[in-house]
């Protein structure tokens, strides 16, 4: 597999982002609503955890080096501070200065597959509350004990850090967020949208301010 994210990849991906819809809104969205369903707005938007945790770093060597953190040479035309997430290769880049990028490995759930196009940053958190989907709260007894949020932690799904993207001002429902499943970066998951290992998505968070530009390239659920 290619270090390089080349200029053609990003054209294509540009080009088939004409064909997608836009994105979700989260006011009218049954991942916070819905019928027989509702939430606590007042925990609306998650919480970060008073408590910051100390995170464990995962061990490299259980991790394919190919979705191992490491700088690559970059050939796109985006600018320094983008990132660019590509679910169908299992990687995000974050654009640095000089023709270069950091490439990290992640994991994609079905809703990591659901939605492309442009995006900033619209709020980040750290051991942010997990807020299970509609679906999952009414087929999963241990989900609906948490309809209105699992506090933040080592054993919440989102990991130590999540970054949530925004489009046109409104929630995209579309979330960049840490693992407590190591073994799930690289690979296609069940549920969630972009997991990277927690140390992974601490070291991004820390790049990237709120409104920060992410381009989310198309890609088919395989």
């Amino acid at each position: 597999m290619t270090k390089a994210l080349s200029r053609r990849h990003l054209l294509l991906g540009s080009l088939a982002l004409l064909a997608v819809a836009r994105p979700a809104i989260a006011q009218s969205n049954p991942l916070y609503d819905g019928d027989g369903f509702v939430r606590d707005l007042n925990l609306l938007p998650p919480p970060e955890s008073p408590i910051d945790f100390e995170i464990v770093p995962a061990n490299l060597k259980k991790i394919p080096a190919s979705f191992r953190k490491q700088l690559v040479e970059y050939t796109g035309s985006e600018w320094p501070g983008t990132l660019i997430v590509d679910p169908e290769n299992r990687h995000l880049f974050h654009v640095l200065e000089n023709r270069q990028a950091i490439r990290y490995g992640v994991g994609v759930g079905r809703e990591g597959f659901s939605w492309a196009g442009e995006a900033k940053i619209g709020m980040k958190r750290r051991w942010p509350r997990w807020l299970p989907p509609r679906e999952m709260v009414i087929r999963d007894k241990n989900a609906a004990k948490w309809a209105n949020g699992m506090p933040g932690g080592p054993e919440n799904p989102l990991g130590a850090r999540a970054l949530y993207l925004y489009a046109n001002g409104e929630d995209t429902l579309y979330r960049i967020h840490g693992t407590n499943d190591p073994a799930s970066i690289g690979k296609a998951v069940s549920s969630g949208c972009i997991r990277m290992l927690n140390q992974d998505i601490a070291d991004l968070y820390l790049r990237v301010p709120v409104g920060s530009k992410v381009v989310v390239l198309p890609a088919q659920e395989v």
